[in-house]
C-alpha cells in the first residue's frame, strides 16, 4: 500500500516523506515496528509516542507520524495522531466498516447483555452478524478472545474486516467511554447507537460525571439513529442537539415512543408488554429482572426501527436463550440453594442485580464483593452501602487488587456501611469469602459472587492469577 493511500482520509499539515512510498504495516507500538512499517507517535496519560520515535526509526520504520516537527526526513505531521491513526487504520484494512452495519451500544450498565441479544436476534433472523464487546468477539458464529471492551483501532478494524471477508451484514459493538474519549472509532458511521443508562464509573479516568457523560455522547454524534432510554436521568441531554432522529423506551414514561407495561417478574425470567407507536405484544425474556425489560426493549426498538417487523423482533427475543457468561450466570451446583455470578461492579449494576434476586429468591441473598484497585475510589462506600441494604448478608472481599493494599480498598467499602442491620464481615482472601459464603447459605438461598462476572483471573499488584468462580464454588461443594 502507498502511503498517500493509507493517509486519504487523515488532516496531514505536511509530509517530508514521498506520499508514492511503498509501506508494509502501520502500528502505534514502537515494539511492532518492522522494516517498512508506519509509526504513529499517539500521547496517552502515562507514555508519549513521540518519545519512542528512535526505537521506530532503529526498527526500520518506513514514516513517523507526529504532531509536532522532529525535524526529520521521515515525518509526517497532521493535527491530530489519534484520529489519524483511526482513519489510517480504516483506510489499511479497505475501509470494511464500510460493508458493514454497525450498531453501538454504550451506557454504565447493560452493554454486553444488549449487544448479546442483538447478535442472536440477528442471527434468527438470517442475518450474519459480528460481535465486538467485552466477553469476546464473534464473527458469525466463531468465537474470538476479547482483550477491551472496545478495542484500538488497528484491531477494531482488523476484526471488520474479518467480518467483512466472512459475508456479515451487520456487527453489534460496545462503546466504552474510554473508547470514545480515545477516538478509537473515530470515523466510523453507525447505522444506529443505544444508550442504556448513566450511573457513576470510570471517574478515576474521566475526572468528573460532565466528562463520563460527554464522552458517551460521542457515540450519538456519528450515527443515524438514536435509541435513547428516557427513564435515565441523563436521556434529555443525550438527545439534546442531535443531528439524527431519536426514538425512546421507557418503563414509567408514557410521552416516550415505547413504554413497558404489565410487568411480570418471575424466577423463571421476565414478561411484559411493549407499547409503541400502533403496536402491542407480549415479550418474554428467560432472564429474571428489571433490567432485562430495558436491555430487551433497547433491542427490540433498535432492530425494529432498522427494519425487522415488530411482531418478528418480539418473538425473536422471546426464544434467545439471553444467556451471557457472567451476567446473571447460575452457576450449576449440587446444593439447595442457588449461586450466581454477576458482573456488577457499579452501585448501580449491583443494585440492579439485588434486586432482581429479592423478586425471585425463596430465601436469603448472601452477597460477596468487592472493588477493583486502581479504578474510581469514590463508588466503594456507595457499594457497600447498596450491599446492606439489598442483601441479607454480605461478605465483602478483594476484587482485582491491582496495585492497590486490598485492606485499604475493602475500609474505604466498610465506610459506607454505617450500623448494618444484617451480618457483614469482610474476608479479603476472595476464595475464602466465596467458601464461608457456601457455608452459610440453606435451602431456597441465593449466593450472589458479584464484581468479576466472566473474568477468570484476580490481579493482584502486576500479576494476573488464574481465578475462575465456577471452578472455586465446583471445589468447594465437592470437598
Amino acid at each position: 500500500m502507498r502511503l498517500s493511500a493509507l493517509l486519504k482520509k487523515a488532516a496531514v499539515t505536511s509530509a517530508n516523506v514521498p506520499l508514492d512510498t511503498e509501506v508494509t504495516a502501520l502500528t502505534d507500538d514502537s515494539r511492532k515496528v518492522s522494516p517498512g512499517c508506519v509509526f504513529v507517535c499517539v500521547k496517552g496519560r502515562s507514555f508519549d509516542g513521540h518519545g519512542a520515535v528512535p526505537d521506530a526509526l532503529k526498527a526500520g520504520a518506513a514514516a513517523i507520524v507526529t504532531e509536532r516537527d522532529l525535524g526529520l526526513p521521515q515525518q509526517v505531521i497532521v493535527d491530530d495522531t489519534r484520529t489519524a491513526y483511526a482513519l489510517m487504520c480504516s483506510a489499511f484494512f479497505g475501509d470494511p466498516c464500510e460493508s458493514l452495519k454497525i450498531i453501538g451500544v454504550t451506557g454504565t450498565n447493560g452493554k454486553t447483555t444488549t449487544c448479546f441479544l442483538m447478535r442472536d436476534m440477528l442471527a434468527a433472523y438470517g442475518k450474519k452478524t459480528g460481535l465486538i464487546g467485552s466477553v469476546y468477539n464473534m464473527i458469525g458464529n466463531e468465537e474470538l478472545s476479547a482483550e477491551f471492551t472496545t478495542p484500538g483501532p488497528y484491531e477494531l478494524h482488523s476484526l471488520f474486516r474479518q467480518m467483512a471477508d466472512a459475508g456479515c451484514e451487520y456487527c453489534v459493538m460496545e462503546a466504552s467511554s474510554q473508547a470514545l474519549e480515545q477516538r478509537r472509532v473515530h470515523g466510523v458511521r453507525f447505522e444506529a447507537a443505544i444508550f442504556t443508562n448513566l450511573t457513576r464509573d470510570h471517574l478515576d479516568y474521566h475526572g468528573t460525571f460532565e466528562n463520563y457523560l460527554a464522552a458517551k455522547r460521542i457515540l450519538f454524534e456519528n450515527t443515524d439513529l438514536a435509541v435513547i432510554n428516557l427513564d435515565d436521568g441523563h436521556a434529555a441531554e443525550i438527545i439534546g442537539g442531535l443531528s439524527c432522529p431519536a426514538v425512546t423506551f421507557s418503563m414509567n414514561r408514557d410521552e416516550a415512543d415505547y413504554t413497558a407495561k404489565n410487568i411480570q417478574i418471575k424466577s423463571t425470567g421476565t414478561e411484559y408488554e411493549l407499547v409503541g407507536e400502533g403496536v402491542i405484544a407480549r415479550v418474554k425474556c428467560r432472564t429474571p429482572g428489571r433490567f432485562t425489560v430495558y436491555n430487551s426493549m433497547g433491542a427490540i426498538v433498535c432492530l425494529t426501527r432498522l427494519g425487522i417487523p415488530f411482531a418478528e423482533a418480539v418473538a425473536l427475543v422471546s426464544e434467545s436463550g439471553g444467556c451471557v457468561p457472567g451476567r446473571a450466570e447460575i452457576v450449576p451446583a449440587s446444593a439447595d440453594y442457588t449461586v450466581i455470578i454477576d458482573h456488577a461492579h457499579t452501585p448501580d449494576g449491583l443494585k440492579n442485580i439485588l434486586e432482581a434476586l429479592r423478586e425471585i429468591t425463596a430465601g436469603r441473598v448472601i452477597t460477596v464483593f468487592g472493588c477493583g484497585g486502581d479504578r474510581d475510589k469514590t463508588k466503594r462506600p456507595l457499594m457497600g452501602g447498596m450491599a446492606v441494604q439489598l442483601s441479607d448478608a454480605v461478605i465483602v472481599t478483594s476484587d482485582n487488587p491491582r496495585t492497590e493494599d486490598p485492606e485499604r480498598i475493602i475500609d474505604e467499602i466498610m465506610a459506607g456501611i454505617d450500623k448494618p442491620r444484617i451480618p457483614v464481615c469482610r474476608v479479603t482472601d476472595r476464595r475464602e469469602a466465596i467458601k464461608k459464603a457456601l457455608k452459610k447459605a440453606k435451602a431456597g438461598d441465593i449466593v450472589l459472587l458479584a464484581g468479576k462476572g466472566q473474568e477468570t483471573y484476580q490481579i493482584i499488584g502486576t500479576e494476573k492469577l488464574e481465578m475462575d468462580e465456577r471452578k472455586i464454588v465446583s471445589e468447594i461443594l465437592n470437598g
